[in-house]
C-alpha cells in the first residue's frame, strides 16, 4: 500500500504556509521543511539545540536553503509535489518551457545529511543560497552569523544568545552529465546542469551531558569548541557518496523500522484528491479509509524522523520549528506531551525511537535529583533526607534541551510517575532483561524513593502533600494572571504515584526478589507498606471519576471542558481502571462524557486513547475523526492550535490500541474496532511480553490472528469464541474466549477458523430513584449490578429481570454517599462475572435541591470565561 502526501500546488512561503502545507523531512539530527516552489524552492532547517531559554523564546530557526530556478508556477505545467511515507522521500514534479523538472530530498540518518537531487530533461542554470534567518542584537538574544561560498560548498556560522551556541552548516552541491558549480556572491551559480546533489549538514557545540543541566550560567553551560571540523566531516563524507547509495543507504535505514507495521482498513489505492482535499472533506464527514491509515502511518513516520539515539528527542513541534519565537519554546512538557510522543513508540513497533529521550532523561538525572531533595526539603521537609539519592528523582512540566523544572505551579509530583511510565513500557514491551536491568528498574527505583516522600498520612491514606492537577484553574474574572487550583491528594498524583510503585513491584517480580540489592530493600518494605493506602480512584456524585477528593458533583472545581484529562490517567496510560475494575470503568466513561469529545488536538488524542481502552469502538472512532477532521492540518500535521506534535503521535498510538491492547497482561487483538472498519488487516503490531502481532478481519471479526514471541514468554490471547479456532499448536483453553500456550522465540503461531459472531443489542438506558427503583426500556431479560461509593467492581443482584422495572429492597442507601446500578443482557455463557459487559448504569446520591441549584449557579460561575457550559447537562 502507497502512502504518499500530494499536493498540487506549492506551500506559500510564509509562517502560514510553513505551517498548513510544507512537507516536514528530518533524521532527528535535523528537521526540514519542503515548500516545493516552482521559481524558488525553499527548504526551512531545524536544529533542535539551537535554542535560548524558554522565557526569551526557546527554539530558533536555524536556517533556510534556497533554490531560485528560471520557473514560474503560474506557467508550470502538471505539476506535483508529494511526500512518500514509505520511503522518507519528498518530491516536486513539473513542466516549465517543455522541460521536465524533478527534484528529490529526503533526510538521511546513517548519514547525518539532508541530500536532494534536481534533475530536468535538458541543461538549466540556477542558484543556490543558504540565510540564517532572525539575526538580531537583541540582549540575551543576540544572533550573529555570516554566510559564504567557496568552490562547490555554501558554510554559514555564527553564535547566538545567553546559551552561547555555535553553529555552523555547510551545503555542498555537485553535478552530473555536464555543467558547472561554482562560487559566487556567497552562494552558488549552477550552470548548463541536467542533474544537481546537494548535501547539508549542520551542527553546534551542543553536548548532551548532565554539566549542561548542573550549571546554572547559561554562558557556561556549554563547551566553548568551534562545530566547523565535526560539520565538515560529515559534509565530506556524505558527498563522497553518489545520489544513488545516499539514497539506499537512507531507506534502508528508515524502512527496517517503518515497514515493521502495516495497517489498510479496506482501501488501498492512492486516491486521485490530494490530501488537503481528503481532509477538507473529511472533516465535512466525507470519511476516507485511506486517510485513516495515513494519518496513523504518519504518526510513525514523524516518531522516526525526530528521535533517533545519538539525538536529542522530539519536543513538542517534534525536530521542526521555522519562527524566531516558537511556541511554547519547543519544550519537553512533562505533564502529558512529551510523554504522549513516546505512546507509540512499544505499541507500534518503533522501540528503538524511545533511546533519544532515555539518553535525554539519564543526562538531566542528576539535575532531577538536585530538585528532587529540594521538593522534599520545602514541601514535606519531616521526610527529607541528606543520603545521595534518598530522594530520588522527580521532574517538573517546563523542560528544554538545557534546563528541566520541579513540580509546582500548575502540576503536582504525578508529572514523575507519568515520566516512569515510559521506562516500565520500555521493557513490559520488548521482555529484554538488559532493558530491565540497566534501564527501567534503576529509571523507577528513583522515581519511587521520591514519591514515597512526597506523601503524609493523613488519616490512614498517604496523599500527595502538594497537589494539582493539570493545568487546571480556578476560572473566573478576577484571576489574572491565570490562578492555578493546589490541593492535597488529587487523582493525578495519586494515580501516578501508585503507578509507579505498581510497575516497580513488576519490576521486583521480574527481577526476581532474590536479586533485589539489599541497600533497594528498604524501599520496597515503605512501598508495600503504602501501596494500598493511596485512593487513588473516587467516584463521585455525578458518577464521575473525581478529579479532586474534596468535589461531589464533576467540575466543581476548574474548567468543566477542561483539555486535560488527568484524573483518568489511571485509565491510560495507566493500568489502574481496567476490565477488572468495570465500575471504575464505567465511571470514567461518565467523566470523558462530561469532558466532551471536542478540545485542543493533542487533548483529542488523549480522549482517543482513553475511550479505546474502555473497548467503546464506535466512539473512540467518532474521537479519531474529530482529531483529522478538526485538528489536522493540510500536511498532516496537528492543530492544537498553533502546530503541536504531540496529537500526531498520540492520534497514532490511539489507533494501535483500538487494534491491540495489551495491557491487561493477554493479548486482545480488534479490542476496540468500530463499526466502520468492518474489514481490514494489519501485522508488526506489538504487545507487552515481546510479542508482534498481526490480524485479519472481515465484517467485524477475526479471521486470521498471528503472533511471533520474540522473548520466549507464555502467551495468552483473549478474543471471542477464540478456543474454537482452529489452532494447529499445544495451547490451553481458558473458556470460550481464551488461550494461553509456550512460545519459542522468534517463533510465529498462527490462528484460524475463528469463529463469526454478530453483536447483540444492550440496554441503553436506564433510570433509578432514591427508593431504589430502577425502570428501562430493553424487550430482553437483564442482569442488575450495583457497587456503592467507589467501589471498582459491581455486586450482581439479579438476573434474568424482565418487565422493564426492578426494585431493589436489599440495600441499606442510608449507609453510603452514592450508589451506581447497572443493567446488561441477561447472563450466559458469554457472559462476564463481573458486570464488565456494555449496558447502561445511573449513579444516585443525597443530594438536596439546594446543593443542586448552588451547583449550577457554581458551575456557571466558574465556567463564565471558559467557553461556558450547556446547563441542562449538569444533573
Amino acid at each position: 500500500m502507497d502512502l504518499i502526501l500530494r499536493y498540487n500546488s506549492p506551500a506559500p512561503d510564509s509562517e502560514e504556509g510553513w505551517e498548513k502545507y510544507s512537507m516536514p523531512i528530518g533524521n532527528s539530527a535535523m528537521g526540514g521543511n519542503v515548500f516545493g516552489g516552482v521559481d524558488c524552492g525553499r527548504i526551512q532547517i531545524t536544529e533542535n539545540s539551537l535554542e535560548n531559554p524558554g522565557h526569551l523564546g526557546g527554539l530558533n530557526s536555524f536556517a533556510d536553503l534556497l533554490f531560485r530556478f528560471p520557473h514560474e508556477f503560474e506557467t508550470a505545467e502538471h505539476y506535483e509535489r508529494g511526500l512518500d511515507i514509505g520511503r522518507a522521500v519528498a518530491f516536486v514534479r513539473y513542466e516549465h518551457g517543455g522541460i521536465r523538472a524533478e527534484r528529490e530530498v529526503f533526510a538521511s540518518y546513517p548519514d547525518r545529511a539532508l541530500v536532494g537531487r534536481i534533475r530536468t530533461s535538458a541543461p538549466v542554470s540556477f542558484r543556490i543560497e543558504a540565510q540564517i534567518p532572525f539575526l538580531t542584537e537583541e540582549e540575551g538574544r543576540e544572533k550573529r552569523g555570516e554566510v559564504t561560498s567557496e568552490g562547490s560548498t555554501i558554510t554559514l556560522s555564527g553564535v547566538m544568545g545567553a546559551y552561547r551556541v555555535r553553529f555552523e552548516g555547510q551545503l555542498r552541491a555537485f553535478v552530473s552529465g555536464g555543467g558547472s558549480v561554482r562560487a559566487e556572491n556567497g552562494g552558488l551559480s549552477v550552470e548548463g546542469a541536467t542533474e544537481t546533489t546537494f548535501v547539508f549538514c549542520c551542527g553546534t557545540n551542543y553536548e548532551l551531558r548532565p554539566e549542561v543541566f548542573l550549571e546554572s550560567d547559561p554562558g557556561k553551560k556549554l563547551r566553548d569548541f568551534d562545530p566547523h571540523d565535526k560539520v565538515t566531516a560529515l559534509t565530506e563524507a556524505a558527498a563522497s557518496k553518489t545520489y544513488d547509495e545516499l539514497k539506499q543507504r537512507h531507506i534502508e535505514d528508515y524502512t527496517a523500522l517503518f515497514g515493521r507495521v502495516t495497517l489498510e482498513l479496506g482501501e488501498t489505492d492512492v486516491p486521485e484528491k490530494t490530501t488537503d482535499a481528503l481532509i477538507a472533506d473529511y472533516g465535512k464527514g466525507e470519511k476516507s479509509r485511506y486517510l485513516e491509515a495515513l494519518y496513523f502511518q504518519f504518526g510513525r513516520y514523524l516518531l522516526i524522523s525526530s528521535s533517533r539515539p545519538g539525538c536529542l528527542p522530539a519536543n513538542l513541534q517534534g525536530v521542526w520549528n521555522c519562527h524566531d519565537r516558537s511556541p511554547w519554546g519547543s519544550g519537553y512538557w512533562h505533564n502529558i506531551n512529551v510523554q504522549m510522543n513516546y505512546w507509540p513508540a512499544f505499541s507500534t513497533n518503533l522501540a528503538e525511537t524511545f533511546d533519544a529521550y532515555r539518553d535525554f532523561n539519564l543526562a538531566f538525572r542528576p539535575a532531577a535529583e538536585k530538585y528532587a531533595r529540594q521538593y522534599i526539603k520545602e514541601t514535606v521537609p519531616e521526610n527529607y533526607t541528606d543520603e545521595p539519592g534518598g530522594c530520588g528523582w522527580t521532574i517538573g512540566t517546563g523542560s528544554y534541551a538545557y534546563t528541566i523544572s520541579g513540580p509546582g505551579g500548575h502540576s503536582g509530583p504525578g508529572t514523575g510517575g507519568l515520566t516512569s511510565k515510559l521506562f516500565w513500557e520500555a521493557y513490559a514491551f520488548t521482555g529484554s532483561r538488559d532493558v530491565l536491568e540497566d534501564v527501567t528498574y534503576p529509571a523507577l527505583l528513583s522515581m519511587a524513593k521520591h514519591l514515597l516522600r512526597v506523601v503524609r498520612d493523613y488519616d490512614g491514606l498517604y496523599l500527595s502533600v502538594f497537589s494539582a492537577s493539570p493545568e487546571q484553574i480556578i476560572c473566573n474574572n478576577w484571576t489574572n494572571p491565570v490562578q492555578y487550583y493546589h490541593t492535597v491528594g488529587c487523582a493525578f498524583d495519586q494515580q501516578m504515584i501508585r503507578e509507579n510503585g505498581l510497575d516497580l513491584l513488576r519490576c521486583a517480580e521480574a527481577l526476581g526478589e532474590e536479586n533485589i540489592p539489599a541497600e533497594d530493600r528498604p524501599v520496597f518494605e515503605e512501598l508495600r507498606r503504602q501501596i494500598d493506602r493511596y485512593d487513588p480512584v473516587q467516584v463521585g456524585w455525578s458518577g464521575q471519576i473525581k478529579e479532586y477528593r474534596e468535589e461531589k458533583y464533576y467540575g466543581e472545581v476548574g474548567e468543566y471542558r477542561h483539555r486535560h484529562i488527568s484524573e483518568l490517567v489511571g485509565l491510560y496510560p495507566g493500568t489502574q481502571i481496567t476490565s477488572a475494575t468495570p465500575a471504575w470503568l464505567d465511571a470514567a466513561k461518565k467523566t470523558l462524557d462530561f469532558r466532551s469529545d471536542e478540545s485542543t488536538g493533542w487533548a483529542l488524542a488523549h480522549r482517543l486513547n482513553a475511550w479505546a481502552r474502555t473497548g467503546d469502538g464506535n466512539r473512540a472512532y467518532k474521537l479519531y475523526g474529530n482529531l483529522i477532521g478538526l485538528r489536522t492540518l493540510p500536511n498532516l500535521w496537528d492543530f492544537h492550535p498553533p502546530f503541536q506534535i504531540d496529537g500526531n503521535f498520540g492520534g497514532t498510538s490511539g489507533v494501535a490500541e483500538m487494534l491491540l491492547q495489551s495491557h491487561e497482561n493477554e493479548i486482545a487483538p480488534l479490542a476496540c474496532i468500530p463499526d466502520a472498519w468492518s474489514e481490514g488487516s494489519y501485522s508488526g503490531l506489538a504487545a507487552r511480553g515481546g510479542f508482534e502481532v498481526g490480524a485479519v478481519w472481515k465484517n467485524g471479526c477475526a479471521e486470521r490472528l498471528t503472533v511471533k514471541s520474540l522473548a520466549g514468554n507464555v502467551c495468552r490471547i483473549r478474543y471471542r469464541g477464540i478456543a474454537r479456532a482452529k489452532i494447529p499448536f499445544p495451547h490451553k483453553a481458558v473458556g470460550a474466549d481464551r488461550i494461553e500456550f509456550a512460545t519459542e522465540a522468534g517463533k510465529t503461531y498462527v490462528v484460524e477458523g475463528i469463529p463469526a459472531w454478530e453483536k447483540k443489542p444492550v440496554p441503553a438506558s436506564l433510570k433509578a430513584d432514591r427508593s431504589l427503583r430502577l425502570t428501562w426500556e430493553f424487550p430482553e431479560p437483564v442482569a442488575v449490578w450495583r457497587a456503592a461509593d467507589s467501589s471498582p467492581v459491581y455486586e450482581k443482584i439479579a438476573d434474568g429481570v424482565t418487565g422493564g422495572s426492578f426494585l431493589d429492597t436489599d440495600f441499606r442507601f442510608e449507609n453510603a454517599e452514592t450508589v451506581t446500578y447497572k443493567i446488561t443482557r441477561a447472563s450466559d455463557a458469554e457472559s462476564a462475572a463481573d458486570g464488565a459487559d456494555p449496558g447502561a448504569w445511573v449513579t444516585l446520591n443525597h443530594s438536596t435541591e439546594l446543593e443542586r441549584q448552588r451547583y449550577r449557579y457554581l458551575v456557571r460561575q466558574l465556567n463564565a470565561v471558559c467557553g461556558g457550559v450547556d446547563l441542562p447537562q449538569l444533573l
